[in-house]
């Protein structure tokens, strides 16, 4: 009998050295216990419903039922919080994992380095005591059609900052917003390096805006989405009569690259009350520093609601400063900010 004050996990890999790995760095702590582990999807089906686990940690590409089989199956059947240990070389098959229902997701080193591994073994339980509180989210929304960009200079600049969760909330306030293609959207997502990229071809494919992963130096654009790249920030800048994005490099004092919290303070400063900043679901209290700042240059701050949050962590840091203007459950973010958009034409 495992108390209830311990984390239960099942590990599902095809590797037997990679299920070492893992349930070694995950009994490393008392609070976690590693019930079973599985070497297929449908062995790992199995005795997640035979054993009830609090969390599970899965391979994609595994034999007999592969990974997104394996979550189709789960979330009709059982549903359960799933952590994707995912490698830099499949980057792409996270997005669609997540689609289907995975809480998150961890990047293998790709050099394991004790220092690599050390910091996999943190990350890897911080997110699987963080999925024990896993609020059950929204299913995808079928994609909208792609909408063109509008020239001239953007009637509004929204920036958007995300954890655990983020992706498909991300796509999701996207598709809310296609009906009303003028705004430019800046999006902190914390990320790996090189996954950033991978996410933003995927919006870029399916949803409605142009979106493409920051450069130094891109102007701010109508129609556009610009992802911050994993491993930088993203800021706000004045070039003249336009904006544009710069992508400098964390600091030692940075805990987060990308940070919402410098991209909020950018956009205080550089738009004043015209700054709209919005704090989907994650882990943490990146943006709720940032949106002190946006309030205090009189703009606005939106948080995702609690029902509608996989993790209430970051919304809920924001609003307990007494900056969020408004608290929207998240498949009304992007119709409420497309009405915004059409006031400030």
């Amino acid at each position: 009998m495992i108390s209830k004050d311990v984390i239960s996990v099942l590990v599902i890999d095809d590797s037997a050295h990679n299920r070492r790995t893992l349930s070694t760095m995950l009994e490393s702590e008392p609070d976690v216990r590693v019930v079973d582990r599985a070497a297929d999807g449908e062995e790992g089906l199995k005795k997640v419903v035979d054993l009830k686990p609090d969390v599970v940690t899965l391979d994609l590409e595994m034999p007999k039922l592969g990974g997104y089989t394996f979550l189709r199956l789960l979330m009709r059947t059982a549903p359960t919080p799933v952590i994707v240990i995912s490698s830099y070389s499949h980057r792409s098959d996270v997005f669609k994992a997540l689609e289907l229902g995975a809480f998150d997701f961890i990047a293998k080193p790709q050099h394991p380095t004790f220092e690599a591994m050390e910091a996999l073994r943190v990350e890897l339980l911080e997110k699987v005591r963080a999925a024990r509180h896993v609020r059950p989210g929204y299913r995808h929304a079928a994609p909208g059609a792609r909408a063109m960009a509008v020239a001239g200079e953007p009637p509004l600049v929204v920036a958007v900052g995300a954890s655990t969760g983020g992706p498909p909330a991300v796509q999701r306030v996207l598709e809310g917003l296609a009906v009303e293609p003028t705004p430019c959207v800046l999006v902190c997502q914390h990320m790996p390096p090189q996954f950033t990229r991978a996410f933003a071809d995927r919006l870029d494919r399916i949803g409605p805006f142009t979106v493409t992963e920051a450069r130094d130096g891109d102007l701010v654009q109508p129609g556009h989405v610009y992802i911050a790249p994993g491993g930088r920030h993203m800021v706000v800048a004045e070039r003249g009569s336009r904006l544009e994005l710069h992508t400098p490099p964390p600091t030692h004092v940075d805990k987060y690259a990308p940070s919402v919290d410098r991209l909020f303070a950018s956009m205080a400063q550089v738009l004043g009350a015209k700054a709209l900043g919005v704090v989907l679901t994650g882990m943490g209290a990146d943006g709720a520093e940032g949106a002190r700042e946006v309030h205090r240059a009189g703009g606005e701050v939106w948080a995702q609601s609690e029902e509608t949050s996989v993790v209430f962590g970051m919304p809920g840091e924001a609003i307990a400063t007494g900056a969020v203007k408004r608290v929207i459950p998240l498949g009304d973010i992007g119709p409420a900010l497309a009405a915004l958009a059409r006031r400030r034409r």
